[in-house]
Parts: C-alpha cells; structure tokens; sequence
C-alpha cells in the first residue's frame, strides 16, 4: 500500500524548480553546494545506526536549512512542486541525527532514525529490487 506522503516520480525537466526566495542556509554551506540547474542536491538518506541505504530524495537550500534546523527530514517533490517532511501524512517519520556533504557539494548524506517504511511503496527501504550481476565477482 503506497504511503501517502511519498513524492510521485517521474517527474519531467521542464518542470519548475523550487520557488526563489532568500536562502536562510548558513553562508558557509550555501557557498560549498554544487546543485544541478533547477537548484537541488541529491540527497541520500540512511538508518543512522545500521547504515541501511533508505531512499534517495532531493533538497534545495531551503529544504536543506529546515532539515538542519528542525531534525525532521525535509525535501523538495520534483513532481508535486512543494516541499514535504517525511512521516507528515503517512507516520513514516525520519528523525535527523546528522547530515554530511559529500566531497563535491553536489549531494548529502542524511542519517535518519526511520520509522516505519522509508519507501512510497510501504517497504523498509526503496532499494529493495535486486539486479544480477554477471560480471566476475572478486574476492
């Protein structure tokens, strides 16, 4: 069963990015964000003590600075136009324990306390569709 307060994917690039306003992130950080055209940073987020990879989202400045400042997982729906803090409609909760910018700015790693499923799809995590590997495995 889809948890309601998923982003809906798909979403097309010409869409609008995020509305433009003042940023209120630290100086120091917006000055080291490497973000793609319409203004975003992929956002990794993991289960902060096991290290379990939950879900990939996006986040502009403003996303970025309510995460920082409210510990709750905020980010910026692609499709829907709008910001959304995870577990608001569905109960599926992402309360924040740190956040890390990778070497190149262009992406954060967020480590979360989950509750309940991270996925739209009502699983734990969105990775949870294996690939084959067929290339040499080395040991």
């Amino acid at each position: 069963m889809p948890v309601p307060d998923a982003p809906v994917t798909g979403a097309h690039p010409d869409q609008p990015a995020p509305p433009e306003r003042p940023s209120r992130l630290d100086p120091a950080i917006v000055a080291r964000l490497r973000r793609t055209p319409d203004g975003l940073v992929a956002a990794v987020v993991r289960q902060h003590d096991s290290g379990e990879v939950l879900m990939v989202a996006w986040m502009d400045d403003e996303a970025l600075h309510r995460t920082l400042t409210t510990g709750r997982a905020t980010y910026w729906s692609r499709s829907r136009r709008e910001y959304w803090v995870k577990g608001a409609t569905s109960g599926h909760h992402q309360y924040v324990r740190s956040v890390a910018l990778d070497c190149d700015g262009d992406a954060v790693l967020v480590s979360v306390d989950q509750v309940g499923a991270a996925c739209h799809t009502g699983q734990r995590t969105c990775f949870f569709t294996e690939l084959p590997v067929i290339g040499e495995v080395i040991s």
